[in-house]
C-alpha cells in the first residue's frame, strides 16, 4: 500500500477525520481535542496513533503536554495522488477543446 493510501484509509474513519480535522487551527493536546468530541480520551488518543502512523500528523512534547499537529507532508502525499487524477483530466479537457476548435 502507498503512504497515499494508508493516509486515505486513515481518513475513511468519520471520527478519525473529525480529530485531524480537528487540527486544522493549529496544534492540539488529546485533551483539547477529546473537550469537543463525543468519544473519550483514549479514543482521541487511538485515533491520533493511527494518523501519525499514516503520516498525517505529528507530536512534540511542551512540558508535560503532548501537542498534535497536521504534518503537511502527509498532505502533500495526498496531494500527489489526486493530482495526478487532474493532470489527466486537464489533459483530456485541453484535447477536447483543441478538436472542437478544429472542427469549427
Amino acid at each position: 500500500m502507498t503512504n497515499a493510501s494508508v493516509a486515505l484509509t486513515a481518513l475513511s474513519d468519520a471520527t478519525r477525520r473529525a480529530v485531524f480535522e480537528g487540527l486544522i487551527d493549529g496544534p492540539r493536546s488529546v485533551g483539547e481535542i477529546a473537550g469537543t468530541m463525543p468519544v473519550s480520551r483514549p479514543a482521541v488518543s487511538q485515533h491520533l496513533r493511527v494518523l501519525k502512523d499514516a503520516g498525517l500528523v505529528f507530536a512534540t512534547v511542551r512540558g508535560t503536554r503532548r501537542l498534535y499537529q497536521i504534518d503537511p507532508a502527509g498532505i502533500d502525499q495526498i496531494r500527489h495522488y489526486f493530482d495526478q487524477f487532474w493532470n489527466r483530466a486537464l489533459a483530456a479537457f485541453k484535447q477536447a477543446a483543441e478538436r472542437d476548435e478544429e472542427d469549427q
